[in-house]
């Protein structure tokens, strides 16, 4: 396929589909909930995929900027560039009004939103579309999900990978097809909603000795080893009963308060937080339980009650306590 197949789209234009699109791509010191945004940019696109224009800006972190190896901004590099806060404008007046489309838009979205809750300022996006979600819809042949496999299979050049000007520009090139094609084949967009954050808390920056990128690994959120709750598991979470202390909670997508605190206020309600859903989950706490993602797959396949992040934090306020305490295995003897 090529970047002229999509001008062959003869049937009309779904009207259920937006009616404009900004393609966004960040640069960032990692991936943690306490690292920062370095650059970011934006391309405009009308309702067809075409570019109406594009914007660009380094961002001062305030920290130092993690791998240099993979974005290239060093400390002197961004010594003299704004602050999140002075271009957070510049941002929403691009972003108002429009899909946000990345790749792997979850990871975008949330070092987005995490910014703008920083500034205590309210993201002005609604919907999200990550383009490695469309081109499984689409079923394109690629060998993998990366942006530059995408690129290729459109005849996209890259020019310069992982810098956010150049990402931006190889996806909205790339997204116009994709999203001709979807509009020919009648494909439903996979547009998932966005939920801006209503609540933030800051924790210490940890110092980056020996920093290695986790890129790698699959996840943007950085572990968090939590003290085993002391509490026996109750079982599933039955409907208009209370939460009980030592209840399994697992959570799914995006959360209105941020997904850190979230968790920490249920462990402090007793609750024990889990990382996957299994047979042995309660409730899995979601704001959209139509998504394919493997928890919310898993929690339907075991019958698993599933609650809304509104619901959730109003059981939270009352939670009724365990009937006992689990008592931890004796240490093995030193004799």
């Amino acid at each position: 396929m090529t970047m002229l197949d999509d001008r062959q789209t003869a049937a009309p234009w779904p009207t259920a589909y937006p009616q404009g699109y900004a393609v966004v791509d960040v640069e960032t010191t990692g991936l943690a909930r306490d690292d920062r945004i370095v650059s970011a940019a934006v391309y405009r696109l009308d309702a067809l995929g075409d570019v109406e224009d594009h914007w660009y800006t380094l961002v001062n972190p305030e920290r130092d900027p993690g791998p240099v190896w993979i974005h290239g901004l060093t400390s002197e590099a961004l010594e003299g560039a704004p602050l999140f806060p002075e271009v957070a404008a510049q941002l929403s007046e691009r972003l108002d009004g429009r899909v946000l489309v990345a790749h792997n838009a979850a990871f975008d979205w949330s070092m987005l939103a995490r910014e703008y809750a920083r500034a205590a300022i309210t993201a002005p996006v609604r919907q999200r579309l990550c383009t490695i979600a469309l081109s499984k819809e689409l079923r394109l042949p690629l060998p993998n999900h990366k942006l530059e496999s995408l690129a290729a299979h459109f005849g996209v050049v890259q020019q310069r990978a992982h810098h956010a000007l150049d990402d931006a520009r190889v996806l909205a090139e790339a997204f116009r097809p994709s999203l001709h094609a979807a509009a020919r084949g009648g494909v439903r967009l996979p547009l998932l909603e966005c939920r801006p954050l209503t609540e933030w808390t800051d924790s210490p920056v940890a110092p980056r000795v020996g920093y290695q990128p986790s890129r790698g690994q699959g996840t943007w959120r950085a572990s968090r080893k939590r003290p085993a709750c002391p509490y026996p598991n109750p079982g599933r979470y039955e409907s208009d009963k209370p939460l009980m202390q030592g209840m399994r909670v697992a959570f799914s997508g995006d959360t209105s308060v941020d997904r850190e605190l979230l968790e920490d206020r249920a462990v402090e309600a007793g609750l024990h937080v889990a990382t996957s859903v299994s047979r042995l989950t309660s409730l899995l706490v979601t704001n959209d339980p139509d998504a394919a993602t493997s928890k919310t797959v898993k929690a339907k396949s075991f019958g698993t009650p599933i609650l809304e992040e509104s619901a959730f934090t109003h059981l939270l306020r009352d939670v009724a306590p365990a009937r006992s305490v689990a008592v931890p295995p004796p240490s093995p003897s030193s004799e």
